[in-house]
């Protein structure tokens, strides 16, 4: 089976390919379609939106979108669905500025992925994955903001913890897998 990725994100193309071979699905990065993305406060409503503009009309293939955010609980959920361009403008030492003196560092990754395919809705599947804030940037594997989250169970960063051992637990490895499981009949 093939499902195209509408992404120009290398990264998530790559750790998504990955999970989605556990269920021998082939993801193809589709740059013939341009993800519409609307300003929300809703990583949902965002996913949905850019597939209703993909998937009008008689559709033979299936198509994914992804879309995702760091929530800070003391931040009040920033950067959110605006983490891409805060990771852009302040990065990954804005952040931290912003967390400075503060205590409480908990925060999560989610994950929103939606796929549309030959006569079937547009369906949604989440990940989510707690943890905190590191002090400082450590590690060099992944992207993002991968260099300053730790997952809940561990000491070391998603950069440092590489992409075998966060494509087992991260919100994007989560949601593609709940797809994949969903695709073959399992979810």
């Amino acid at each position: 089976m093939r499902v195209f990725f509408v992404t120009s994100n290398e990264g998530k193309l790559h750790e998504a390919s990955l999970v989605l071979r556990e269920f021998s699905i082939e993801l193809v990065m589709d740059l013939n379609h341009r993800k519409i993305e609307i300003q929300s406060d809703n990583l949902e409503d965002i996913v949905n939106n850019a597939l209703t503009n993909i998937c009008t009309g008689g559709i033979s293939e299936y198509f994914v979108v992804e879309d995702d955010g760091l929530f800070i609980n003391k931040l009040n959920g920033f950067p959110g669905p605006y983490s891409s361009y805060v990771y852009k403008t302040i990065g990954l030492t804005g952040i931290l500025k912003l967390m400075n003196g503060i205590n409480d560092r908990s925060a999560y990754f989610k994950s929103v992925v939606g796929l549309c395919g030959p006569q079937i809705p547009i369906k949604l599947f989440i990940g989510v994955v707690r943890g905190s804030i590191a002090m400082e940037p450590r590690g060099s594997e992944g992207f993002g903001f991968d260099p300053i989250f730790i997952p809940s169970g561990y000491n070391k960063t998603f950069a440092e913890l590489g992409p075998e051992i966060k494509n087992k637990l991260s919100h994007r490895a989560l949601a593609f897998r709940a797809l994949g499981n969903w695709l073959l009949g399992k979810g």
